[in-house]
């Protein structure tokens, strides 16, 4: 593994600790992997470590998507403009009967290609098909946390488990750790509390947390109540699903104060996925409030197909944006606190240690951006312009555990050309297929 020293640059650490300068300027130096030491002038002491000249350059902690179904990349614009059960029975799930290994390992390439080129270096994942997501993500070099999406109430339930077992068996921990695993049991209304005893007994022998979809919509919410009496968060809790577990439950839209109380106080990773949430009209997730009570909450941008993109810096824009109106407060989520959102809060909601953030010790994740654009000047707040200005295109270079996987907006571990024909070539027969 290359040793590296980025000098010359601007430096957003995101450490919990250090609020009162959260930017600096400065070298890294990367070993082995990690963040070895962040200071000025520091070149002297790491003869022979491979340089890269930071001037005009932003350097933040790569951005972790905390909520995915990669390979949706292929039904992207296939189905759009639709409320969410309507979208997913008369549209997605139908289509997603036709899937195969091959389609999810093109429909993942290109979601990794998309996701490294705007800066993401870490991404959750719950789908099918997930020895190729695997296969995939170790080729990019890519960090992936990785769910195979489980449904207790048909005739797949059982072999969803065996395939969970198989998942986390062969791939937990490889990659040089890179590549996690967690249990992905759909949601509460395609996973019946006795069916999620079982998903809890494997997650425990396999040592393992959990990824959920939970409280997406109202329909969702009153249905689970009419059905059980209680409210779909109410309901994990009240079957021991919150306890002595990592939970990463994504969308978390319609809350009870009780419920957003239950969230924090058992430290639930919560995956926010605004413009999903917005396109299918899903409803806005209390999440000021949520962080209010000290929930762990991460971004997420979701599928491609009802986004429909996976640009995390689009996500932290439109996620600051949300909440200032629908709360008609301007200070409401605060472009550093959006930015930990994507970064140190996120790796946290994924039971991720020491990531997130650029400081020593730490993973060396990390992006660096152009600063010499137009609507990046004048620079009197790097946070704010990150936030609220900066563009996909802006991410020249990321580094993921300390290796180069895109140098100067070329992705090198990938072939893009090949990517872009495949996965064009493979959704159109997705299409077609009867």
């Amino acid at each position: 593994m290359n040793n590296l020293l980025i000098e010359n640059a601007m430096i957003v650490t995101c450490e919990h600790t250090n609020t009162e300068k959260t930017w600096i300027f400065g070298d890294i130096a990367i070993a082995d992997g990690v963040i070895k030491e962040i200071g000025q002038n520091i070149k002297q002491k790491y003869p022979g470590f491979d340089i890269i000249n930071g001037k005009d350059s932003l350097v933040i902690p790569g951005l972790i998507n905390c909520h995915t179904h990669a390979a949706m990349t292929l039904l992207r614009g296939y189905a759009d403009d639709l409320p969410l059960m309507e979208w997913l029975s008369t549209k997605i799930w139908p289509r997603e009967e036709f899937l195969n290994d091959n389609d999810i390992y093109w429909g993942t390439q290109l979601a990794i290609l998309e996701m490294i080129k705007s800066g993401t270096t870490c991404f959750a994942d719950m789908y099918f098909f997930m020895e190729s997501v695997a296969k995939a993500s170790a080729e990019s070099g890519i960090r992936a946390v990785l769910s195979r999406g489980m449904v207790g109430i048909g005739a797949n339930a059982e072999i969803a488990l065996r395939e969970s077992e198989e998942l986390v068996k062969a791939w937990h921990g490889k990659n040089n750790g890179l590549i996690t695993c967690m249990l992905g049991p759909h949601a509460p209304y395609t996973c019946p509390p006795e069916y999620l005893q079982k998903v809890m007994k494997l997650a425990d022998t396999l040592k393992i947390g959990l990824h959920i979809h939970l409280s997406e919509t109202l329909t969702e919410v009153n249905d689970i109540e009419k059905q059980y009496g209680l409210r779909p968060v109410k309901l994990m809790d009240n079957i021991g699903l919150f306890d002595s577990r990592h939970v990463l439950a994504a969308h978390c839209v319609h809350l009870s104060e009780e419920e957003m109380e239950i969230l924090a106080n058992k430290k639930i990773g919560i995956a926010h996925n605004p413009e999903s949430n917005m396109k299918l009209a899903s409803g806005i997730a209390p999440i000021p409030g949520l962080l209010q009570k000290g929930a762990m909450v991460g971004l997420g941008t979701d599928g491609a197909s009802s986004n429909n993109n996976l640009d995390m810096l689009e996500e932290m824009r439109t996620c600051a944006l949300l909440h200032k109106l629908s709360t008609q407060d301007p200070t409401v989520l605060p472009a550093p606190q959006v930015l930990e959102l994507a970064t140190v809060n996120g790796a946290s909601a994924l039971g991720l240690k020491n990531l997130g953030s650029v400081c020593p010790g730490y993973k060396a994740d990390l992006v660096i951006l152009e600063l010499n654009k137009p609507h990046l000047k004048p620079l009197h707040n790097p946070i704010a312009n990150l936030v609220y200005s900066a563009h996909s295109s802006d991410v020249k270079t990321v580094i993921i555990d300390g290796k180069v996987v895109m140098k100067n907006k070329e992705v090198l571990t990938m072939d893009e050309e090949k990517i872009l024909y495949q996965s064009e070539k493979v959704g159109a027969d997705l299409a077609l297929r009867r």
